[in-house]
């Protein structure tokens, strides 16, 4: 069987929800505020599948992870989802604003054989916590389906797929929906023989980066190796997970910076700082992510009790703890040497938005920040296929798949 395969995909009918009233942000980013908002707006939406509530007297028998499993159920039988007739790859295509400029990011859905990490094709790039870990898994148990896509990357210069795309993406959309920040999402199903034949050939052996989702990634290979010593004929072990894969090529691939927040600092933080960076002043008011720019190995730091600002740029040097190839990526300098070697922290927040963390340290709550630029799609790349995971968030790939798009039950794939 081939690596990359096609599946009959579960869609929402069109023909009978509104699609912006029953797609959701991918879970991790969903407040609590914001999925009551959800489930207020449609009683058919994603949400109420892909990150349920937890109810008074939920118990082994009725949780949320039950109800998902009965949503899903029921909304198969009475048409509001469908399932594709035939094996298909999905495109998928997101128009997106960011930094004042239009963006368009397409991409393929379909099924990828599992390995695991390391020992084969697929590539993580960051590092993972267990908690979310294992609420994916309590949902793929009951489900025994993929309910969001993982956010991959692989590298052609071959024009097969490409071509494939501009002529589907000339067509009518399956989907067409707009998402609360005005971005656009659209779907085409891709069935023809011959163009999964090409689909396949070019993916076949390129090596795939997990941009997002390596927790649904982890949680996909723990399930399949779960249900292979359970049953090791049953269809659900043939160990294949639902991805979203875009070419690195791409010029809508995104990656934005999230900033560091430290609630303690020792004294002579500056001096600290300065055997290993240069250090410039700056006492104006300014957009500090668009002044660091493309200036390499800089940082933007301030100190809450101070009204000035510093941009720090490395001086260079070997780092313990990062290889040869990577010792130049600002995060991992940013974590191995300003945290861990000097400063012996991992107490660390995290903030994408630049106002909102000046306003934490305002308010006392934390008493410095450092400001990033975004991670570079090659440093994924490197850092990669060097088998070393950056630190977490590291990367904020933008913009997000939309859940419930298309949804992979297990079994619903040729054998």
């Amino acid at each position: 069987m081939k690596r990359i395969i096609p599946f009959k995909g579960i869609l929402y009918n069109t023909s009978k929800v509104s699609m912006e009233d029953v797609l959701a942000p991918p879970y991790d980013i969903i407040t609590p505020e914001y999925r009551e908002a959800l489930y207020m707006q449609s009683p058919y939406n994603i949400v109420r599948i892909d990150f349920g509530k937890e109810l008074p007297g939920d118990n082994e028998k009725d949780n949320k992870y039950i109800r998902a499993r009965h949503y899903l159920d029921k909304w198969l039988d009475e048409g509001i989802f469908i399932q594709s007739d035939k094996p298909s790859f999905y495109i998928y295509e997101m128009a997106f604003s960011t930094e004042g400029k239009i963006k368009k990011l397409t991409g393929l859905i379909g099924l990828v054989k599992l390995e695991e990490l390391g020992k084969g094709n697929i590539y993580p790039h960051e590092c993972t916590h267990s908690k979310p870990k294992q609420d994916r898994l309590n949902l793929m148990r009951s489900c025994e389906a993929n309910t969001s896509p993982i956010f991959s990357l692989y590298k052609s210069k071959e024009d097969g797929i490409l071509e494939i795309i501009k002529r589907s993406t000339q067509g009518s959309p399956y989907i067409n929906a707009i998402d609360i920040k005005g971005d656009t999402h659209k779907l085409w199903c891709i069935n023809n023989p011959e163009e999964i034949k090409i689909i396949q050939n070019e993916l076949e052996d390129k090596p795939i980066f997990i941009a997002d989702g390596h927790h649904r990634y982890e949680t996909a290979f723990e399930f399949f190796r779960e249900m292979s010593d359970k049953n090791p004929s049953s269809e659900l072990t043939s160990g294949y997970v639902m991805m979203f894969l875009a070419n690195m090529y791409d010029e809508g691939v995104t990656i934005l910076p999230t900033h560091r927040l430290l609630k303690e600092i020792p004294p002579g933080m500056e001096n600290l700082l300065s055997e290993y960076f240069n250090f410039e002043v700056v006492k104006d008011d300014f957009d500090i992510v668009k002044r660091l720019g493309e200036r390499k190995n800089a940082f933007g730091f301030i100190i809450n009790s101070e009204e000035k600002w510093y941009i720090l740029t490395y001086k260079g040097g070997k780092i313990a703890g990062i290889p040869e190839n990577l010792q130049d990526i600002d995060v991992m300098i940013l974590h191995e040497l300003i945290f861990k070697e000097l400063l012996h922290t991992a107490d660390i927040g995290y903030e994408m938005n630049v106002n909102l963390a000046l306003d934490k340290l305002k308010l006392g709550q934390y008493k410095a920040a450092f400001f990033l630029n975004p991670t570079k799609v090659e440093d994924v790349e490197k850092s990669a296929l060097s088998s070393v995971r950056m630190p977490p968030k590291s990367t904020y790939f933008y913009p997000k798949l939309l859940t419930g798009l298309v949804i992979n039950k297990f079994g619903s794939f040729p054998n």
